[in-house]
């Protein structure tokens, strides 16, 4: 049987000199501490090449970082809850079209009435980022319910499907959905139906307590550092958030990624054993299809410029064109992924057949660029197939 992780970056379909020059930077990074600790892992071809690990566990500890070390990889949560609502779509419990009143009565409050599922995996439900009392909220260390109740009561900034606004409170209302509809959290949900078959045991919607010396630490301002629901803090770790509290390592989001990749390709896919990464083909190539179309185009009452220029899949950004942000200047055109306020990186290119996994504990404002330099790097390094 062969292993699924190697050290032979060309069998996963990239050229290791071209690839050693991202490792380069990484260590000359965090050696110069512009980043505290940063982890890499890249794959394709039904391989994974093993994550290679730069700079220190804690921020003012000199611990090298460990070779498993857990992220807290913040709104790369989002795909991770979008993927959950999307087994329910294939399963035949829930429509795209249902609104979301249909399975949260109380939500039906201040014009949210037509607020559908699509709505809340595309942004363009017209609930707010975050709550406006959402520092009360933390400060307070309220638990996911309470911010639920907040969402329900608060009005739209915009009718739905008629402008893109990046919106977590959307992904919390999807956790909420999941919840009503398998009666079991997102957190429970996705341990049974995506964690476990993929093998991904390091991995968790909120942190494992007995593994909370693996996390490693943020790089904080020094308001941040002054709260105790700071990104760092028990009750953030803790929170299990649906729209930025994964905890996981490197491997085994790459795990996550090869899954996507292999689930699109149907019957013509390479047969992973089981034993190496569960059941490979979690979801079905349709759902694959559906989550990393531009779901946008089909939506009249937008800008034309977001539903050409600026398109979301089904939980998952796709590569804006003539936009570096974090994903950089190579990567084709049906290249998906997202990225976290933490400082993390990960993207899927199809046609290259291949994905990036990058955590840093670096948060990406001001330095988000960071992730898209090693990400041109990365890309940079695919050999043809």
């Amino acid at each position: 049987m062969s292993e699924l992780f190697t050290d032979n970056a060309a069998q996963a379909g990239f050229d290791p000199a071209r690839l050693q020059r991202a490792y380069d930077w990484l260590a000359r990074w965090t050696k110069e501490d512009k980043i505290p600790a940063a982890a890499l892992c890249v794959g394709g071809r039904g391989k994974i090449v093993r994550p290679r690990f730069f700079g220190r566990q804690d921020l003012h500890q000199d611990r090298p970082l460990r070779p498993d070390a857990l992220f807290l990889v913040a709104s790369i949560t989002k795909p991770v809850t979008a993927t959950a609502v999307m087994l329910l779509v294939e399963r035949g419990y829930i429509r795209l079209e249902d609104r979301v009143a249909e399975f949260v009565p109380r939500f039906a409050q201040h014009g949210k009435e037509a607020v559908q599922i699509r709505h809340l995996l595309t942004h363009t439900s017209g609930l707010p980022d975050m709550l406006p009392n959402n520092e009360q909220l933390r400060a307070a260390h309220r638990p996911l319910s309470d911010f639920i109740e907040e969402i329900c009561r608060t009005p739209l900034l915009f009718p739905p499907g008629t402008k893109v606004s990046y919106q977590s409170m959307g992904i919390a209302m999807l956790a909420e959905i999941v919840h009503q509809v398998s009666g079991m959290t997102l957190r429970e949900f996705l341990q049974k139906e995506i964690f476990g078959p993929l093998g991904m045991h390091d991995t968790s919607l909120g942190w494992q307590p007995e593994k909370r010396d693996r996390i490693a630490r943020i790089r904080l301002t020094p308001e941040q550092e002054k709260t105790d629901w700071n990104w760092n803090s028990p009750y953030w770790l803790g929170f299990g958030a649906p729209w930025g509290g994964l905890i996981t390592s490197p491997g085994d989001f790459a795990r996550f990624c090869l899954m996507m990749l292999e689930s699109s390709k149907g019957a013509s896919g390479r047969a992973i054993p089981e034993s190496q990464l569960g059941t490979v083909r979690l979801l079905s190539p349709a759902t694959v299809r559906a989550m990393t179309s531009n779901q946008l185009a089909a939506m009249p009452h937008l800008p034309e410029e977001d539903r050409r220029c600026r398109p979301w899949g089904l939980g998952w950004r796709l590569n804006w064109p003539a936009s570096s942000a974090n994903f950089g200047d190579l990567l084709g055109p049906r290249t998906y992924g997202h990225w976290g306020a933490t400082g993390t990186l990960c993207w899927i290119d199809p046609d290259a057949d291949a994905f990036l996994v990058l955590f840093t504990t670096q948060p990406q404002e001001p330095e988000g660029r960071f992730l898209s330099l090693v990400s041109n790097c990365v890309a940079a390094a695919l050999l043809p197939h």
